[in-house]
């Protein structure tokens, strides 16, 4: 099957995306810090440089995209239908670097938080959504939980 766009138009939309200050990262950030929460954003100090960093939690929050992170069972976590080995490789190096990431924040007693970015469209979609995961959020802050996806 044929793509739908040119070569070159692909490859501008491919490149257009970044990793940092993403529209789902940017819309958690702005919630959170109205709500009083103060973080460092893509902390290199940190290992996996976590979207952001809160240090009076201990905790590293990533704003993962369904896409790339192959969020289990999730619509948007889709295989292209063209170079499907190309994708298969990209894909599995990112779920394992995740991994890596995860069991080293975990050595180092770090605790994570993973928000999806279904669950981020989610929340724009609905403001009973959006208060029910900031509660979510806060909940695990406050708690002894080490690792969290919402």
């Amino acid at each position: 099957m044929s793509d739908i766009v040119s070569k070159e138009q692909r490859s501008r939309n491919m490149s257009a995306i970044r990793s940092k200050d993403t529209k789902p990262e940017l819309y958690i950030r702005k919630l959170l810090y109205a709500d009083g929460y103060r973080y460092r954003k893509n902390d290199a100090s940190v290992y996996g440089h976590p979207d952001m960093f809160l240090s009076k939690y201990n905790t590293a929050i990533f704003v993962h995209g369904c896409f790339w992170h192959r969020h289990m069972n999730c619509r948007f976590a889709y295989t292209p239908k063209t170079r499907i080995d190309f994708w298969s490789k990209k894909f599995q190096v990112n779920v394992e670097r995740d991994l890596v990431v995860k069991e080293e924040l975990n050595r180092e007693h770090i605790r994570i938080l993973v928000i999806w970015e279904c669950t981020v469209k989610q929340m724009q979609k609905s403001e009973i959504k959006e208060e029910e995961t900031l509660r979510q959020i806060e909940t695990f802050l406050t708690s002894d939980e080490q690792y969290r996806e919402l």
